[in-house]
């Protein structure tokens, strides 16, 4: 019998060496010489030529294991795999009776699923019934959708027109007592000063917010009322309420089935708190806060729009709210009943951007032909239009107006901001970003002192008329949202999955 001298095994195809007058198995050698060109054990140059078949007769067989060569040991081999047979047999009925009784129990919850729905919807249809005739009797008209869910389409708001004289007054005294305020009113006792803005460092930075996958944020507010929570809308199509206190997500908010472009708080004293959200996918959502427990609940979801929405603003009466879309409209939704109270004429252009006076009479769209509408709120006429001089087409996505209420803070290209005054309706200044920094978010803080500039090259922040830069933050990157904190003393934003803090020094 031969071996082969390189596996050692009876070879199924032997050849030999002409050179060594070894024996091989001719796949192993042939394989060895392609690699190498040599013979294994002494080293000469070796080819297949040089290799001689072996022909034996018989034919060799490989030996029988050891454990094979005997009754006794052949019927323990066939005893274990009667064994093993069986076990795999019962592991198969186990699996077999479990299946049952799973696809039993889902049969029996779907039966039972069936039955509740089918009872609900008999009661509704005889509460429906009942309510029906009792309007009859007292000859009050049905309300139209009065049993549906909460679901504000289109038709179910006003359409073009003017807003109810109740919400016009509404306007009109908050603008009287907020324009009366605010001109003589300086900045808080305790507001951050130039100097101390100019020494702020990172303070904190939250990670892993939202999805990896779509990661990024694309919008951030922070509450007033308690500065440690924080809402972020993404676009993994969720809003998260975050607490910075406790470094916990407190609530995510699903229903959205694109990117949230917009989030904000409703925050009235002796109401509930309000989260609205407003995306891409044409819809704003609306979470009310349940103090009972301490969740938020969906209260309605606005569809009136036909194009993705851009713009989300609360107005200073904390009773309705703005929303701006790629439809080319605007429109206005009350925050009690969530019923659109106003919708605008379709424009010229889409609207990229929103934002609101802060007396509450004007609102300001940005759009992507570099002009920007002023409007008023109350008739919905458009009482200014304004264009950089002398500048390419570029989308205006983002717009904030100053505290005072005399200047308008927007892009006047994509590296480069202007400051627009209102009273004469021209650009009081521009600031210059660089070619490499393009423009996400601006903003002017609350006591109109500074403004910031947040884009893909992080974070810079401006003093209001001298116009001095007074600190940048370039290591946060590209920079999708950015807030003032509370006095001013913090500046928030976001960057990719994180939200990152900058204050005072420790």
């Amino acid at each position: 019998m031969f071996f082969c001298s390189i596996s050692g095994e009876p070879p199924q195809d032997p050849v030999i060496s002409t050179k060594s007058g070894q024996v091989y198995e001719r796949r192993l050698i042939l394989k060895y010489i392609t690699d190498n060109g040599t013979d294994p054990l002494t080293g000469e140059k070796l080819e297949e030529s040089d290799l001689l078949t072996i022909k034996a007769n018989p034919k060799t067989a490989p030996p029988r294991p050891a454990a094979a060569t005997s009754t006794p040991a052949l019927l323990h081999m066939l005893q274990n795999e009667w064994d093993a047979l069986v076990l795999e047999m019962f592991a198969l009925k186990q699996q077999y009776n479990s299946t049952r009784q799973e696809l039993s129990y889902a049969l029996y919850a779907q039966d039972a699923a069936s039955r509740v729905i089918a009872r609900l919807i008999r009661e509704r249809d005889a509460a429906r019934e009942a309510l029906a005739n009792v309007q009859a009797t007292m000859g009050i008209a049905p309300a139209s959708g009065a049993a549906e869910d909460v679901e504000m389409a289109e038709e179910n708001g006003a359409q073009e027109g003017a807003l109810p004289k109740e919400i016009v007054d509404q306007i009109d005294e908050t603008q009287q007592n907020l324009s009366a305020t605010r001109k003589k009113r300086k900045a808080p006792a305790g507001y951050t000063s130039t100097a101390e803005v100019k020494t702020f460092v990172a303070t904190h930075t939250i990670p892993s917010l939202h999805s990896a996958s779509p990661a990024g944020m694309t919008s951030l507010a922070v509450s007033r009322l308690n500065p440690s929570q924080f809402l972020t809308g993404g676009n993994d199509k969720i809003v998260q309420l975050y607490d910075r206190s406790t470094d916990k997500v407190l609530a995510s908010l699903k229903g959205h089935t694109n990117k949230v472009n917009q989030v904000a708080f409703r925050e009235h004293e002796g109401e509930s708190t309000l989260v609205l959200s407003a995306g891409a996918d044409k819809i704003a959502k609306i979470w009310a806060h349940d103090s009972a427990s301490s969740e938020y609940i969906p209260k309605a979801t606005i569809r009136t729009h036909k194009g993705g929405l851009t713009g989300l603003v609360v107005h200073p009466t904390n009773s309705i709210f703005a929303l701006s879309s790629l439809d080319k409209t605007y429109s206005l939704h009350e925050l009690s009943n969530f019923t659109q109270v106003y919708r605008s004429a379709p424009g010229e252009d889409a609207f990229t951007s929103l934002a609101i006076h802060p007396d509450g009479a004007l609102l300001a769209l940005g759009t992507p032909s570099s002009k920007i509408q002023i409007c008023d709120v109350r008739s919905g006429n458009i009482a200014a239009s304004i264009t950089p001089p002398d500048a390419s087409p570029f989308t205006v996505n983002s717009l904030s107006f100053s505290e005072n209420g005399y200047h308008l803070l927007a892009p006047d290209s994509h590296s480069s901001v202007a400051i627009w005054d209102l009273r004469k309706m021209k650009t009081a200044h521009t600031i210059p970003l660089g070619e490499g920094f393009k423009v996400n978010k601006v903003l002017y803080d609350y006591s109109a002192q500074y403004l910031g500039v947040a884009g893909s090259e992080g974070i810079r922040v401006f003093a209001h008329k001298s116009w001095d830069e007074l600190v940048r933050f370039e290591e946060a990157g590209d920079v999708s949202d950015i807030v003032f904190g509370e006095q001013g003393k913090e500046i928030w934003a976001t960057s990719g999955r994180e939200v990152r803090i900058w204050g005072l020094p420790a």
